[in-house]
């Protein structure tokens, strides 16, 4: 597999993970999505959800089944989010490496190809979820302008695009 093509999300949303509709979960026939936690459904430093994300999930749960993968090493942090959108979970899951995440994969009991990976960085959540052969969703991430995660993830974009990879919206 060429660097460009590890890297190509199947689906670039061009907006934050809420934005993904229940309609455009059934077009591309996924059964599974594994979130990441920190930027893509909740800025690092919160500790709120928003009622938009419980709206959001709430409102895809019938159709697909959900999961968090996080490479967050707080066990707290993330236990403490899954519990309250009522999910399982796997935290310190060192993305790009497939080894936790092959676990929420193996527990949805779906062909891979059904179950997305969904996170707001390529050089971990588009990279290990192309690695297992998973569909890939980029979305936007939940941060202000100001935060210093920004900067590190146009770095990424930028090197991408480099190398080929479109992140426009497809």
């Amino acid at each position: 597999m060429s660097r460009a093509k590890i890297l190509q999300p199947d689906l670039v949303l061009g907006d934050v993970v809420i934005h993904l509709t229940p309609s455009l979960i059934q077009k591309y026939n996924l059964k599974g999505l594994v979130l990441d936690v920190d930027e893509t459904l909740i800025p690092w430093n919160e500790k709120q959800l928003s009622s938009e994300l419980i709206n959001w999930v709430n409102d895809v749960r019938p159709i697909v089944d959900l999961w968090l993968v996080s490479n967050n090493l707080s066990e707290n942090r993330i236990r403490s989010i899954a519990s309250r959108l009522d999910l399982p979970f796997i935290f310190g899951a060192a993305k790009p490496s497939r080894r936790k995440l092959r676990q929420a994969v193996e527990a949805m009991n779906h062909p891979i190809e059904q179950i997305a990976m969904v996170g707001d960085r390529l050089f971990t959540d588009v990279l290990v979820g192309n690695r297992l052969g998973m569909f890939t969703i980029f979305v936007e991430p939940m941060v202000s302008s100001q935060d210093k995660l920004i900067s590190l993830r146009n770095f990424e974009v930028w090197l991408s695009q480099k190398l080929g990879v479109s992140v426009y919206k497809t």
